[in-house]
């Protein structure tokens, strides 16, 4: 479990703006516009982020279908789905701390249940989808 240094730490720490993350790239909203995050915890601004709208919505499909076409992920072997969401679930598991506070910030939740409710259930969620991707059901 995390100790209250790290989180003190933590949630001092600058998030900084965010940005849309369309095409493999992280791009500003159409219109360029913005939204603060606010900490209901102090009620202060702890992040920005791009303020996305349909026309994002709609670039966004667009490069998520031709991605799917293309076949890069689509087409990829089992084998090697698998390894990569295993890799994203050892991701999530390494920054555990720094997504339970995260979570803390961005809606008041109690440490204890951000720990468990977001990072941890995340790497479960994303395992246990790894792990499905070779076995064959219903036979």
């Amino acid at each position: 479990m995390i100790s209250q240094s790290t989180i003190d730490t933590l949630r001092k720490t600058e998030v900084g703006a965010r940005n849309l993350f369309i095409d493999g790239v992280q791009t500003a909203a159409a219109t360029g516009a913005t939204l603060s995050v606010i900490s209901p915890i102090d009620g202060r601004p702890f992040a920005s982020i791009a303020d996305g709208n349909a026309a994002d919505v709609d670039r966004a499909v667009l490069a998520a279908r031709k991605a799917f076409e293309k076949g890069s992920w689509s087409r990829a072997v089992p084998a090697f789905r698998k390894k990569v969401l295993t890799k994203l679930a050892e991701l999530v598991e390494r920054h555990a701390d720094e997504l339970a506070v995260l979570g803390v910030r961005d809606n008041g939740t109690e440490i204890g249940m951000a720990y468990k409710a977001e990072p941890v259930s995340a790497a479960g969620t994303i395992r246990y989808y790894a792990e499905a991707i070779d076995k064959i059901y219903g036979e």
